[in-house]
């Protein structure tokens, strides 16, 4: 049976490229960046040359980017070590109830040390209001931790104007860019963003790797310790092969890519939307058909079937779609960013799916689809 993947917001699978560039690193630059000879200087030479290019890619400078495994613990780094270095600046930091557990875990744990966290409530839409921030800054806040965009609805958060507001603030900016890394374009300076937290294995790159950007005006502690690795910033031998894997998948994601996939995945939602309406399939989309939004994702209320029910047909047809973000999608919770729009007790919450497509999704993929999600929604309707 064919098998359709429908979750990149989940994860994508490593292009060909990646796979073929870092398996030559694996072989013929396996030394330690941080020794001094030969092999050494050569992995070091890879990691440097990869550090640039990532650093472009959001107008950094390359002392700006530092290694990690992923969104996970850049998130960590900047909420912990950004709270614990400032406390004695103030203890109040703002955020949204839609932010990935990433960046809410962290603030929870913060929460029981004494901090205070205002959550920014979000509308229908998935949107927050500037009027809310606004009257939520404090003169002793010290972190703004704001999303990009969002990985179950797509919303898109408005990271200029809070840049802006924040430019001549002790707080310090940082914002999860985990799911808008690569489709958007990004530039710190412009926004005036602190700290920013992305994942390679969401743009076709591997899995463990990621960095963080972090402004040199900023100053703290490695979150992890041991040695001397990323300049004292985060410790640990740096993977190479994976690093220059990172940089070779945003090699293709030029400006003209970003634009021409953010116009192909909204063309993908337009098709869903049109094929389920034509053969009288009931839904609602939550959040908002804009092309505006990260258009990879598509998050449909289909009354009357539950999420499991859907998710599990489909799986038995060959469709791979989820039923929230993956890093809670094994537990029976139903997603905390469809409670936060439509409420606890609306049947969106539990009778929803996010599909999300990717830079190998095709036209026929989406036409298969629309015809087996048609076909499971006359048979459990009936």
């Amino acid at each position: 049976m064919k098998q359709v993947y429908l979750d990149n917001a989940a994860t994508t699978p490593m292009s060909p490229e990646v796979i073929d560039l870092m398996v030559d690193k694996m072989k013929n630059v396996y030394g330690n960046a941080s020794t001094g000879y030969g092999l050494g200087r050569d992995a070091s030479m890879v990691m440097e040359v990869s550090r640039r290019a990532l650093a472009k890619s959001i107008n950094a400078k390359e002392t700006e980017i530092i290694f990690t495994s992923g969104g996970t613990e850049s998130d960590n780094t900047a909420i912990f070590q950004t709270a614990r270095k400032r406390v004695n600046m103030g203890k109040h930091i703002i955020t949204t109830v839609i932010e990935h557990q990433a960046v809410l875990k962290p603030l929870e744990t913060l929460e029981k040390e004494g901090f205070e966290v205002t959550y920014l409530p979000v509308d229908e839409h998935g949107n927050i209001s500037l009027t809310d921030f606004k009257s939520a800054l404090r003169d002793d806040t010290i972190l703004v931790t704001i999303m990009m965009g969002n990985n179950e609805v797509g919303s898109r958060m408005p990271i200029h104007e809070i840049g802006e507001i924040l430019k001549d603030h002790q707080a310090w900016f940082h914002t999860d860019a985990v799911q808008a890394y690569g489709l958007i374009d990004i530039d710190v300076k412009a926004d005036h963003i602190d700290l920013l937290s992305t994942s390679a294995h969401k743009i076709n790159g591997p899995k463990m790797m990621g960095f963080l950007y972090k402004s040199n005006e900023t100053n703290f502690p490695s979150l992890i310790q041991g040695g001397e690795q990323e300049t004292k910033r985060r410790a640990g031998t740096e993977n190479v092969p994976a690093i220059a894997g990172f940089e070779k998948a945003v090699e293709f994601l030029t400006a003209t890519e970003k634009a021409n996939l953010q116009t192909k995945y909204f063309e993908f939602k337009q098709q869903v939307i049109a094929g389920l309406t034509n053969n009288d399939v009931k839904f609602e989309i939550n959040g908002e058909l804009s092309e505006a939004s990260l258009n990879h994702v598509l998050n449909l209320w289909i009354p009357g079937i539950s999420t499991e029910i859907m998710q599990t047909n489909l799986d038995l047809a060959g469709f791979a779609v989820s039923g929230g973000s993956a890093c809670t999608a094994g537990n029976l919770e139903p997603s905390h960013v469809l409670i936060a729009m439509f409420g606890k007790n609306s049947p969106r919450v539990s009778e929803s799916i996010r599909i999300s497509f990717g830079h190998y999704t095709t036209t026929e993929e989406i036409a298969d689809f629309i015809e087996a999600i048609s076909s499971i929604y006359k048979r459990l309707t009936k």
